[in-house]
């Protein structure tokens, strides 16, 4: 039974085949397709509504210089927002519990923010490493702990989601078998336990929102540092 809880946790395959690269391009799978026309229909109307919330929130915290990354954290929040939600599911596959795959979304946005500052601002950059009016004795634990910060930065990002998202589908599960072992023997205590994993449901389904905009804003923060 322990097990079996974590089994919708590994990849599925078909034929030897693993399909996370399907479960990984389904989302984009479910966006209007591109028209001559800019409006096509309500749904068209709705996408090009959310993508400018979405835009807007997300260069809020940066300069004018940041703004030409708005493709790519745009692109990254929808991604992560769609895979969330489609993971929420019965019977699918959420590629963003998986520790590797958020670490290989943070690593290399991580590293180019932390390049840009190196080339254009390399003092400034450095200069983060070492607190204005540090005590000379203290000089070398600070630079420490604060390399020490800095490089564990992307590891926190994949970690948070990863965790997040874990710990909510484990509790559907547990809160959802509990709900069908109880119904013969005792419906009350059943219907009980349905209430509760509704309202579960609905907190997961913020918490995947959350936890996707957390992760493109924390990543504009660092970029915002670095420009």
């Amino acid at each position: 039974m322990n097990l079996s809880f974590f089994d919708q946790f590994s990849s599925p395959s078909l034929l030897g085949i693993p399909l996370i690269l399907m479960a990984t391009l389904l989302p984009a799978l479910l966006l209007p397709s591109p028209n001559n026309r800019w409006i096509t229909g309500r749904l068209s109307v709705l996408q090009l509504w959310l993508i400018n919330l979405i835009t807007k929130q997300l260069m809020i915290p940066l300069d004018k210089k940041g703004h030409k990354w708005a493709l790519i954290l745009t692109s990254l929040m929808l991604f992560l927002l769609l895979t969330n939600l489609l993971g929420l599911l019965p019977y699918t596959f959420t590629p963003t519990t998986q520790l590797s795959m958020n670490l290989a979304l943070a690593f290399p946005l991580w590293l180019a923010t932390l390049l840009i500052g190196l080339r254009n601002q390399p003092s400034v950059s450095l200069g983060h490493l070492l607190p204005e009016g540090t005590p000379t004795p203290l000089i070398p634990a600070l630079i420490l702990i604060e390399t020490t910060s800095l490089l564990i930065r992307p590891l926190a990002l994949g970690v948070r989601l990863t965790a997040n998202l874990t710990a909510g589908h484990l509790l559907i599960q547990l809160i959802s078998t509990a709900t069908t072992v109880l119904f013969s023997t005792m419906p009350a205590i059943s219907f009980l336990t349905l209430i509760i994993l509704f309202l579960l449901t609905i907190l997961e389904v913020a918490v995947a929102m959350i936890q996707a905009y957390v992760f493109v804003l924390l990543l504009s923060l660092y970029l915002q540092e670095n420009i």
